[in-house]
């Protein structure tokens, strides 16, 4: 319903009704999402740079806005994958506060963007592009969780995907095997135990199982607590970060970037989250709810949050029935803190690295990105693009680039489609339905009077297709007393199409040929109407179909005669 575009969900499903059996299924969807939330928010956070708390205070603050605010109903928000590669070159550069600043200004941008109604336009980035970057995150994040996955002893690790690499082969004789070994039978455990049970979550049954194997056995491996010292009990009060107003042009553009990953990445959550229950997700909504998660995120000491994919399906299985599952899946999450947060410090580094490892593999969908090599070769060269760009360069640029490659590819592919001809006869057995009302019908051998040409043009009509139009029109060999300009197949028509007809219609009028126009479809009409081209060609020398146009053209020489 129009009127409801921007209407969270959360107040949609309470005005429906909301039971005592809702209510239970979204308590027992939230806690259980809240437990698999727990180490994969600690080891985004880790991942991103900043201490493994800040991932739980996002996942409780942001978490709780999104579900609360999205146009989604089953969304469940936090840390993602998607955000390591950014999160972390932010803090390397600026520091927390410049992290904080740029969360700002990516939620006012997704603010604007929902206001603006672009939540329908964000969908549009080709898929190639959207592969070429998501199996760009995932290789990075495999790559950075080496160093903690074996164990090796490095004071710091370079930004850098290849000076990364180069810095483990330094440093590879000071692998740990006990470390190794918890990363292995972390993984091990995140694939075997679902045959077990669906009840409890792997990565947190991993967790605390090697947590408790290392301490048990004494084994010298690297915890939450050796390298960041003990973590927070409590959600901090909310407070004003720290702005440097010099700092902020060089910000706007990761901003920029987290603000299209949270938009990309919640609508893609959104549309499984339908698909799985049938429902409809208010995109403009979507993105409103995301932009005040992020605004209030680094209040609290947060980083960047979006809708999560595996999360959100997580809570539809598991039957949640409105996003009050998600408004608990936060409030799990902050008892757990204040109750057990703790004992997050005996977690094994390693086995955080084992969670990644598996986020990695699944966010790569390296069976899409291999099936993406059969498609046609440009499609290919985007998709190497963009992923070649996002591990070497800047995810940003990865972006930027593949979808102006891809749009020129796009346009390359339309003024293919596009074509411009002289026609000579019109074929009785043409079938057209476009071309037609009711009551209407073909001439048959449509022969063409002296004096009369007919130009038909096929395809959008945009710039791309511009030359071809002025190519061909170049062909007449001398000036008509009539054109018919058949455009029964130009669906659509842009400015510079737009501009060709004015020219034409003003040659025409200069030269003294009539010009009618034939077939023309209903958004080439309003556009032609609303600059005043109708009213120069003349209504009555826009017919519906080549037939009339046709009669118009016979009566326009008998008058001349």
């Amino acid at each position: 319903m129009p009127t409801r575009r921007y209407e969270p969900q959360l107040i949609s499903a309470l005005r429906a009704g909301y039971s005592r059996v809702d209510f239970s299924r979204d308590l027992v969807a939230g806690i259980l999402v809240g437990i698999v939330a727990l180490p994969i928010s600690l080891a985004f956070a880790i991942a991103s740079g900043v201490r493994p708390e800040q991932g739980l205070f996002t996942a409780i603050v942001a978490g709780f806005l999104i579900s609360a605010l999205s146009g989604s109903r089953f969304q469940i928000g936090g840390p993602t994958g998607a955000f390591i590669v950014i999160v972390y070159a932010i803090v390397q550069k600026h520091g927390y506060d410049g992290l904080a600043m740029a969360t700002l200004l990516a939620g006012l941008i997704l603010i604007a963007m929902g206001v603006a109604g672009l939540g329908s336009v964000i969908k549009f980035i080709p898929y190639p592009v959207t592969i070429g970057f998501t199996s760009g995150i995932a290789l990075i994040i495999f790559v950075t969780q080496v160093r903690d996955f074996m164990g090796l002893r490095m004071d710091s690790v370079p930004p850098e995907f290849l000076e990364k690499i180069l810095a483990y082969g330094r440093h590879w004789e000071s692998v740990n095997p006990h470390a190794v070994a918890i990363g292995a039978l972390s993984i091990a455990i995140i694939l075997l135990w679902p045959r077990v049970s669906h009840r409890l979550p792997s990565p947190l049954i991993a967790i605390l199982a090697t947590t408790a194997i290392a301490h048990a056995l004494g084994w010298p491996v690297e915890t939450i607590g050796s390298r960041f010292g003990e973590v927070p009990d409590r959600l901090p009060l909310p407070s004003w970060p720290h702005i440097d107003l010099s700092t902020a042009g060089s910000l706007l553009r990761p901003a920029l970037a987290i603000a299209i990953l949270a938009g990309i990445e919640s609508l893609l959550s959104a549309v499984v989250a339908d698909g799985m229950t049938g429902t409809h997700h208010r995109s403009n909504m979507e993105l409103i709810g995301q932009g005040v998660a992020n605004l209030a995120s680094p209040l609290f000491g947060g980083i960047p949050a979006t809708g999560a994919i595996a999360r959100t399906a997580t809570n539809i299985k598991n039957g949640a029935r409105t996003p009050i599952s998600g408004m608990v899946h936060a409030g799990t999450l902050l008892f757990i803190m204040l109750f057990f947060g703790k004992w997050a410090a005996l977690i094994p580094m390693s086995s955080l690295a084992a969670i990644l490892v598996i986020v990695a593999y699944n966010m790569s969908e390296w069976h899409l990105f291999v099936r993406l090599f059969k498609a046609p070769k440009s499609d290919v060269a985007i998709l190497l693009t963009t992923f070649t760009l996002t591990v070497l360069i800047d995810l940003m640029v990865a972006i930027e680039v593949g979808v102006v490659l891809a749009a020129l590819l796009f346009m390359h592919r339309m003024s293919n489609v596009a074509s411009a001809e002289f026609l000579r006869q019109v074929p009785a057995s043409e079938e057209d339905d476009e071309d037609e009302v009711p009551g209407s019908r073909h001439v048959s051998a449509n022969e063409i009077p002296p004096g009369v040409e007919i130009f038909q043009v096929s395809g959008p009509f945009f710039f791309g297709a511009a030359d071809k139009f002025k190519s061909a029109l170049r062909r007449v060999e001398k000036t008509p007393k009539v054109l018919i300009l058949r455009m029964r197949q130009v669906k659509a028509i842009d400015s510079t199409g737009l501009r060709i007809l004015e020219d034409l219609q003003g040659k025409t009028k200069h030269e003294g040929t009539l010009l009618i126009m034939s077939g023309v479809h209903s958004q080439p009409m309003a556009a032609m109407e609303k600059i005043g081209l109708l009213e120069r060609v003349g209504k009555e020398n826009v017919c519906t179909n080549i037939d009339d146009a046709l009669r118009r053209a016979k009566e326009a020489l008998a008058k001349s005669d």
